[in-house]
């Protein structure tokens, strides 16, 4: 019988305190090829995500993957982090929280490929966004306006 990481208990519990004290949880996790986040919102291989009940729905944390639905400029994208990958849980508010090593080497479950999301948890939208965001930068812009002026003066 393998023993379940503490991590994911910890990461319901750490979101649990959070909401209960009216904190917005903020989860800091790496990018690689397991992790789907919407495109380009990634810096250096890492994504902080706001996890509040009025930023996400259908929030699922599992032992394995943290799935959710959450939106970005205003499109919605659905996002799985493996449980693996988060490097830390805070309150944006004050910073408490907890902070993990990350899991570099899958584990033997993951490794045959019996560790999976179920298709029904979440419903990949990156494709259909990335495409949106073609059309819309090929679309004539509306020249910007020359900055204004300042409206302090000042006074000796």
């Amino acid at each position: 019988m393998t023993t379940i990481s503490t991590k994911p208990y910890l990461l319901r519990a750490i979101w649990e305190w959070c909401v209960d004290q009216g904190f917005t949880p903020y989860l800091a996790t790496l990018v690689d090829e397991d992790t789907r986040v919407p495109p380009g919102y990634a810096r250096d291989g890492q994504i902080v995500l706001n996890l509040s009940p009025d930023a996400t729905g259908q929030l699922q944390m599992a032992n394995d993957f943290i799935s959710f639905q959450g939106r970005f400029g205003g499109v919605a994208h659905s996002l799985v982090i493996p449980v693996a990958n988060v490097i830390a849980i805070y309150a944006r508010e004050n910073g408490q929280g907890m902070a993990f090593e990350p899991e570099l080497e899958a584990s033997e479950d993951e490794a045959e490929g019996t560790a999976e999301v179920p298709g029904d948890v979440v419903q990949d939208l990156s494709d259909a966004t990335a495409e949106l965001r073609r059309e819309r930068s090929a679309e004539p812009q509306p020249p910007a306006r020359p900055p204004r002026g300042s409206h302090l003066k000042v006074v000796k």
